[in-house]
């Protein structure tokens, strides 16, 4: 009994489960320690002493058992509601043994080591029995009701409780008799099978502990399945999954999964989804193999993911409410913009054809302004629209430039790329995009041109994209909104541009993008 105490100080953690044992271990070594005084004890005193020692012991074990086996079960948020009055029986025990000279009730006659048992020694007999009875029942119901197969520490532990309790009512009842008393001898048998329980079975140890209650109290379903199929384990969280309700052994576990899902569970399935009411659960399977690589058993996890569902569905109608702001923001920008600027004009043309001498050479101006943002606001609308329909071309720079010229109608545009582009160069796809399509418009709105040059420069240390136009060009430049947003954007990644033109002779523009700056 000290060896296993000695075991459980070293190899158990402190907890009250750890300490419940302790107690139970120590209160049968007061037990035995009376019964080596007994050997020892001559007059009447020291029998007295030696039993009060003893019954000390007796009168602490049996709550102490049934406590023990409370806790074991993994109930610690389950106490049993008669768990306080333990201690009450155990004092009063005590307390009837102490003060047995007055009343006679425990031992009714007691000379030197003769000694005839009382009413209440017979009814706290059975009140230990029942608490001994009690607890190896909460232990065996236990598995029961979960389902599992009792564990081989779990047995130890009952028969450790079970066989001195056994050898000890038959003494009691005298179907057995001996003239030495052999009870202590089989709690030395006891001891043996709780070292066994703690050496070979790992009861009490800390890792044993620690992975229990983290798997028993983790927000996710664990159940585990042996060679035969049978269900061996299944945590608190799997209990309260509704569709796994009854469920004892793979064949009844993937007809529930079946059932809910609406499409055969395979048996050797590794992950699969499936929705139960409202609640969206994962469930993914592993296997345990022996070291010979047998396969011994399998583990079934389950996880709610509705959060993740929900998540997604959220981003999508945030993603869907983005991009109609988006595409609200571009077609009052754009097509917004030119179609307020050719309504302008038509009046102004309707103005002068109702003079009497109208000014053709203004009225032919106006109409070739409206042409001119007509065709800017059909290539405006074809960008806005290829970029509805596929966002492809923003994979390279090259490809969301050659979009914007594939818009572009009754204007002969040229591309020229030198250099290779890799990802490198990925982080300005949109700016450069929005740039050129700008750019382009502006030429259209204004420029009258008839053919626009593009030139894309993928370079060590930068990018560079020159736009030239063969229009009439102009004498000063104002940078309004669209120029203006051509310089913030690239000016926010660090780069340069530069507007230039000569009347006659078109309409220029050269931006720069480092690469350095955006590294850093």
């Amino acid at each position: 009994m000290l060896g296993s105490i000695t075991w459980i100080l070293r190899r158990g953690n402190k907890n009250r489960l750890t300490h419940l044992f302790l107690f139970c271990q120590s209160s049968i070594v007061l037990w035995l320690i009376s019964e080596l005084l007994i050997l020892f004890s001559y007059t009447k005193q020291q029998y007295w002493i030696s039993y009060t020692i003893g019954n000390i012991g007796i009168s602490c074990f049996g709550p102490l058992w049934l406590w023990l086996s409370q806790e074991y079960t993994y109930n610690g948020q389950k106490k049993m509601k008669l768990l306080w009055i333990l201690p009450l029986i155990t004092i009063s025990s005590i307390c009837v043994v102490c003060t047995n000279p007055i009343h006679h009730l425990y031992y009714s006659d007691f000379v030197d080591h003769r000694f005839t048992y009382g009413p209440l020694f017979y009814v706290y007999q059975i009140i230990y029995y029942i608490c001994i009875i009690a607890g190896i029942t909460i232990i065996c119901l236990k598995h029961t009701r979960n389902s599992v197969q009792i564990t081989k520490q779990s047995i130890l532990l009952i028969l450790s409780a079970a066989i001195p309790l056994g050898i000890n009512t038959l003494s009691l009842t005298g179907i057995f008799t001996s003239k030495a008393t052999l009870t202590p001898l089989f709690f030395g048998l006891s001891s043996l099978l709780i070292i066994i329980a703690l050496g070979r079975y790992g009861l009490l140890n800390i890792n044993n502990i620690a992975i229990r209650d983290t798997i028993n109290n983790i927000n996710s379903g664990v159940i585990i399945f042996d060679n035969s199929g049978i269900i061996t384990y299944k945590n608190k969280y799997a209990d309260t999954l509704p569709f796994l309700k009854g469920t004892t052994s793979i064949e009844s576990f993937l007809s529930a999964v079946s059932e809910v899902s609406g499409s055969p569970a395979p048996a050797d399935f590794t992950s699969l989804e499936l929705k139960c009411d409202k609640e969206y659960y994962s469930l993914k399977q592993t296997y345990c193999d022996n070291q010979n690589g047998n396969k011994v058993a399998s583990v079934v996890t389950i996880s709610n993911v509705t959060e993740y569902h929900e998540l997604a569905a959220a981003e999508k109608k945030l993603s869907l409410e983005q991009e109609r702001t988006r595409i609200a923001q571009e077609m009052h920008d754009s097509a917004g913009h030119t179609f307020t600027m050719i309504s302008s004009l038509a009046r102004l043309l309707k103005f002068e054809a109702d003079k009497e001498t109208p000014d053709t050479s203004k009225m032919v101006e106006n109409i070739q302004e409206i042409d001119g943002l007509s065709r800017s606001g059909v290539t405006q609308l074809r960008c806005t629209i290829n970029n509805l329909r596929d966002d492809e071309f923003m994979t390279s720079v090259t490809k969301a430039v050659q979009t914007v010229i594939t818009a572009v109608r009754g204007v002969e545009i040229e591309l020229c790329v030198q250099g290779e582009e890799d990802e490198r160069y990925s982080f300005c796809i949109r700016d450069m995009y929005d740039n050129c399509r700008e750019t382009v418009t502006n030429s259209l709105r204004y420029s009258e041109a008839s053919k626009i040059d593009i030139i894309l420069k993928f370079l060590n240390e930068r990018i560079e994209m020159y736009i030239f136009d063969n229009g009439k060009g102009c004498e000063t430049i104002s940078e309004h909104n669209g120029l203006r947003g051509i310089r913030e954007r690239t000016e926010k990644l660090g780069g340069t541009v530069k507007f230039s033109s000569i009347p006659g002779e078109g309409f220029n523009t050269v931006i720069k993008i480092p690469l350095e700056e955006v590294q850093i």
